[in-house]
C-alpha cells in the first residue's frame, strides 16, 4: 500500500493546474445514461472515483472509452442485450456516488436496482430525499435485501420539498425530472456549483431547467435527450486545498483554472487570515507571507464555508496566532484527523460539533493514518509546514479526490513523494 512521504519547511512558488472537478464529474458521467448515443466530457480527473463510476457504467451496459477525454456511449442496437439495470453492492460500498444513476436509469428505463449505501467513514449519510422525491414522481420503491427497487413507467412531474438540501439527491431527482411527463420543482434545492454544472449539461442535452444555483429549481419534463460534448469545470475544493498550502507556506502560487466565483467562502476567510487572494486571468493567485490570523469557521451548504475544506482549514488554524473555533455542522463525525493532528503537535479541544483551536503549536513530523479523503489532504497539508518527515498512511483514501498530489506540490517546491509498500 502507498504512502505519502513529505519533508516540512519548503515554500510552494509557482503554478498548480487545477484538475476538473471531481463533484461535478460523477454526477456527469451518469448524466450520460440519458440520451442515446456517444456523450464526450473533457477535463475528466484521473481519479478512483472517476474509474469507479466508468466501471459501474459499462457493467450497466454502456461503452466507455478513454481518459483524460470520456466517450460515453448506450447500449443501442445489437448492444440492447448487453443493458443492465442493477447497481451492484461491491461497487456502491466503495463509493456513494453510485446511486447517482438511479434517477436516469429509472427515467429512461423505467426500473432500477441499486445497493443502499449506507453510511462512510465521515458519517450517516442516507438516501431517503432521492427516493422520497422518486416516490413524489410517482415511482414504486421496495426495499430488498439491502437493495432499493424502483419502477415506474414514466415518471410525472411533481412539486419536491426537500427536507436537507443534499447535493446528490438533488442532482439524482435533476436527471429523474429531465424525462418525465410534465413540471417538476425542487424546493430547498443544493445551490452547489456541481449541480449548476449538472443542469447545464442537461439543458446542453436538450432538458428544459431553469434556476439551478438557487434554492428553487423547475425542471419541464422532455420526451428524449440528445448526446453532447462538454469540458468539465475546475475543482474548487482541489483549488482551496492548494491555496491554504500556499498560504501555511508563505508561498506565491497561481491556481490555474480555479474559479473565485466557486471559492468565495474559502477565499473570504483567507483574507480574514491575513493571505493575499486575488482572481487573475489565468486562475486565483494565493500570497502568504505574514502570520496567519486565527479565523472561526461555520460549515454549511453551499454558498457557506464547504465542509470539504473543514479538515484543511484546521491545519491553518494550527499554525495561526491564537485561538480558532470551528463548528462542523454537515457531518456528526468529520474531526477523525484530530488524533492524527494532535500527534503531530496540534492543540486540538473536540466537544461535539466544535473543534477549538489553539493556535502557534510547533507540528512535528510523525507516522499518521488517513481516515477519510479530505483528512488524507489536511495530514499532507500539515506535513509541509511540519519539522521533519511525515508519513501519510491510507493514501488510497488521496486518491479518490487528488490527481497525481503529490506530483503537483513537488512542482512548486514541496519535497514531497509517493512511496510503494510491499
Amino acid at each position: 500500500m502507498d504512502k505519502i512521504v513529505v519533508e516540512g519547511g519548503n515554500r510552494l512558488v509557482g503554478k498548480i493546474p487545477i484538475s476538473g472537478a471531481k463533484n461535478a464529474a460523477l454526477p456527469l458521467l451518469a448524466a450520460a445514461l440519458l440520451p442515446t448515443g456517444t456523450s464526450t466530457y473533457k477535463n475528466v480527473p484521473q481519479l478512483a472515483d472517476v474509474r469507479t463510476m466508468a466501471k459501474l457504467l459499462r457493467m450497466l451496459g454502456w461503452e466507455v472509452e478513454g481518459t483524460k477525454t470520456l466517450a460515453i456511449t448506450a447500449p443501442e442496437g445489437k448492444n440492447r442485450k448487453k443493458l443492465k439495470l442493477e447497481a451492484p453492492y461491491d461497487l456502491v460500498k466503495t463509493m456513494r456516488a453510485s446511486v447517482l444513476v438511479l434517477g436516469p436509469l429509472v427515467a429512461r428505463y423505467g426500473r432500477a436496482r441499486v445497493s443502499l449505501p449506507g453510511g462512510c467513514a465521515i458519517g450517516a449519510r442516507p438516501i431517503d430525499q432521492h427516493l422520497k422525491g422518486l416516490q413524489a414522481m410517482g415511482a414504486k420503491v421496495t426495499l430488498d435485501h439491502g437493495y432499493v427497487e424502483v419502477e415506474c413507467k414514466r415518471l410525472k412531474g411533481a412539486t419536491i420539498m426537500l427536507d436537507v438540501p443534499t447535493v446528490t439527491g438533488c442532482e439524482n431527482l435533476l436527471m429523474a425530472a429531465a424525462l418525465a411527463k410534465g413540471r417538476t420543482v425542487i424546493e430547498n434545492a443544493a445551490r452547489e456549483p456541481e449541480v449548476e454544472e449538472l443542469a447545464l449539461v442537461l439543458n446542453k442535452m436538450g432538458a428544459k431547467i431553469q434556476g439551478a444555483g438557487t434554492a428553487v429549481i423547475t425542471i419541464e419534463g422532455v420526451d428524449e435527450l440528445s448526446p453532447i460534448e462538454h469540458s468539465i469545470i475546475p475543482d474548487r475544493i482541489e483549488a482551496g486545498t492548494f491555496a491554504v498550502a500556499a498560504a501555511m507556506t508563505r508561498g506565491d502560487v497561481l491556481l490555474e483554472g480555479a474559479r473565485a466565483e466557486h471559492l468565495d467562502a474559502v477565499i473570504a476567510k483567507l483574507r480574514a487570515a491575513g493571505v493575499t487572494v486575488a482572481a487573475e486571468a489565468g486562475g486565483v493567485r494565493v500570497r502568504g507571507g505574514g502570520d496567519i490570523n486565527a479565523v472561526d469557521i461555520v460549515t454549511q451548504p453551499h454558498p457557506g464555508f464547504p465542509t470539504d475544506m473543514q479538515a484543511q482549514f484546521m491545519v491553518l488554524a494550527c499554525t495561526a496566532r491564537g485561538q480558532s473555533v470551528i463548528k462542523e455542522m454537515i457531518f456528526e463525525n468529520r474531526y477523525m484527523h484530530v488524533p492524527e493532528l494532535g500527534r503531530m503537535g496540534a492543540d486540538i479541544q473536540i466537544s461535539g460539533r466544535v473543534a477549538v483551536v489553539r493556535g502557534g503549536s510547533t507540528l512535528t513530523g510523525a507516522s499518521v493514518m488517513a481516515t477519510d479523503l479530505r483528512a488524507s489532504a489536511s495530514l499532507v497539508i500539515a506535513g509541509l509546514v511540519a519539522t521533519g518527515k511525515t508519513e501519510v498512511l491510507r493514501v488510497y483514501h488521496l486518491d479518490r479526490g487528488y490527481e497525481a498530489i503529490e506530483k503537483k506540490l513537488k512542482a512548486v517546491g514541496a519535497k514531497i513523494k509517493r512511496v510503494k509498500e510491499t
